[in-house]
């Protein structure tokens, strides 16, 4: 078994050991740890019988481990695992191999070819040969490595937790063929992928019209407090907070899936188990052959891969209160940017009026087993073909209209991406450039749907008022200090709003959270 000094670069085992130990949740998807001894590879959070010290060696990331020889965990299931963070204030070269790795990471990057490092390297400012050396520098293997274990990971979740043939499974997990896809799984995991769905049949979490995982999320966190964000907002007929069960909620929703020329619809309904820092995730058997990327959706929708401890280093002295919240984020970023338009100048409930309106008139219907959850919602297509006089009628002002319009419009032909890979400098100018689109409304939707933990809405009202300011300048002045975190900062300042000294201010924006 090889471990190369490279892949420990920087752990301290020590730590990780105690950390494995005390299967401390703050540090799941953190590190992985290498057994020698068995040749399995496990979460922090893993319970199996502890290893001894001498035969455990630590990686940052599963690429890592796999490179080394290492098979994943048939039991704490290293796909579950929250992703490591993304956004960093450290060297330029660790940041720029973070977001390589974060555009790898998105499933829609996953056709037969992958997202290529020369694609990467274009889309980030330097070279194939320069971002290769980084990537490599930083992780202990190379973007193709990485790309090949993540693939590995979600095709090993769909055998695990779905009955998709095995064609689909390969597809789905962005493989060319069936014969590339068993030839890697044997290749990385000693064994084939009707083996390991063989294996995993006493575990089989699956009923007749749905599909359930677990997914981790390092503590703390705030899943009252992001429910209720969720419930506040709800649209009629789309999504739906089931608070029979006071103690364990559920929120459920419809939602479409897009990828490449395959589009699917369905539902999901999810539930926190907080005792185990997981969610349960139940996902419409309909959408299982895009479960991958449904479960990307749903964690970046609940901010399950962020890294609480690294945010409230910046946060905890101004907002002490909110060290379990995070950034509510969206499965659907074009869905997001109209919810944000429609918000725009008016209070939540009267945007989640307009919102349900425009669901019941333009969405389309589509049957659940779940209680109220009947409507899909609008297609760009569907918005850009309304009518003013159809909008009209559900309230919405021409100004509104027009921004919808232009949203859709843009989306719809593909010049307008709204997602977590997304080019977030590009993006923020793409939108300002529309019809009715000004910075608080671009700065909104990079905190939810292109999840940019360094937004800031500075115009917003509610946030000025929290900080204790009355202008857009002042409010950004106060938030240098909290970079590159601005995002969680609003959200604790919207939850917990005490004022903080700020430099005084002359006049007022114009908007509230939508």
């Amino acid at each position: 078994m090889s471990t190369a000094p490279a892949t420990t670069a920087g752990l301290e085992s020590d730590a990780c050991y105690l950390a494995m130990k005390a299967h401390d949740a703050r540090f799941d998807g953190s590190f992985f740890t290498g057994v020698t001894s068995t040749g399995i590879y496990c979460r922090p959070v893993c319970r199996v019988r502890l290893p001894r010290r001498e035969n455990c060696c630590f990686f940052r990331h599963a690429a890592q481990a796999e490179a080394a020889g290492f098979r994943p965990c048939l039991r704490c299931r290293p796909e579950l695992a929250p992703r490591a963070a993304s956004w960093s204030t450290e060297d330029a070269s660790r940041i720029l191999a973070l977001q390589a790795a974060r555009l790898i990471d998105e499933p829609d990057a996953w056709s037969a070819d992958g997202p290529g490092a020369a694609r990467i390297a274009e889309r980030l400012g330097v070279s194939d040969r320069h971002l290769r050396r980084i990537f490599e520098s930083q992780f202990g293997v190379s973007p193709l490595q990485y790309l090949q274990t993540r693939r590995l990971l979600a095709a090993k979740q769909l055998i695990a937790d779905t009955r998709l043939p095995m064609t689909q499974v390969a597809l789905a997990s962005g493989f060319a063929s069936v014969r590339r896809f068993n030839a890697a799984f044997l290749g990385h995991y000693g064994l084939n992928p009707s083996a390991l769905r063989r294996a995993g049949a006493s575990r089989d979490a699956r009923t007749a019209d749905s599909v359930e995982v677990r997914l981790g999320f390092r503590p703390p966190y705030d899943h009252r407090a992001m429910l209720a964000f969720f419930e506040r907002r709800a649209l009629r007929g789309m999504e739906a907070i089931d608070d029979t069960d006071a103690q364990t909620p559920s929120f459920a929703r419809s939602l479409r899936v897009a990828h490449g020329k395959h589009t699917l619809t369905g539902w999901l309904q999810l539930r926190f188990d907080a005792g185990r820092d997981q969610l349960l995730l139940r996902v419409d058997h309909r959408l299982a052959a895009m479960l991958p990327t449904v479960i990307s959706r749903v964690r970046a929708m609940l901010d399950l891969d962020a890294d609480p401890m690294a945010i409230n280093a910046a946060l905890h002295a101004s907002f002490p209160q909110g060290d379990g919240l995070r950034v509510p984020g969206t499965v659907d970023g074009f869905e997001l940017a109209v919810r944000a338009v429609l918000g725009q100048q008016i209070t939540v409930a009267a945007a989640r009026t307009l919102g349900s309106r425009l669901v019941e008139a333009f969405g389309e219907p589509i049957a659940t087993p779940i209680e109220g959850l009947d409507r899909l919602f609008p297609t760009p297509a569907a918005i850009a073909a309304a009518s003013g006089d159809a909008l009209g009628r559900l309230g919405i002002v021409r100004q509104r209209q027009a921004a919808l319009l232009a949203i859709a419009n843009e989306v719809g032909s593909g010049r307008l991406a709204l997602h977590p890979g997304a080019d977030v400098p590009a993006t923020l100018a793409a939108l300002q450039a529309l019809p009715g689109i000004g910075d608080w409304t671009a700065q909104y939707i990079a905190m939810r749907a292109l999840r940019w933990p360094d937004a800031f809405p500075a115009g917003d009202v509610a946030l000025q008022k929290a900080l204790g300011v009355t202008t857009a300048r002042a409010a950004a002045e106060a938030s240098r200090a909290w970079r590159p975190w601005r995002g969680y900062a609003v959200l604790r300042a919207w939850h917990h709003p005490t004022p903080l000294p700020a430099p005084a201010a002359d006049a007022c924006a114009s908007a509230r959270q939508p």
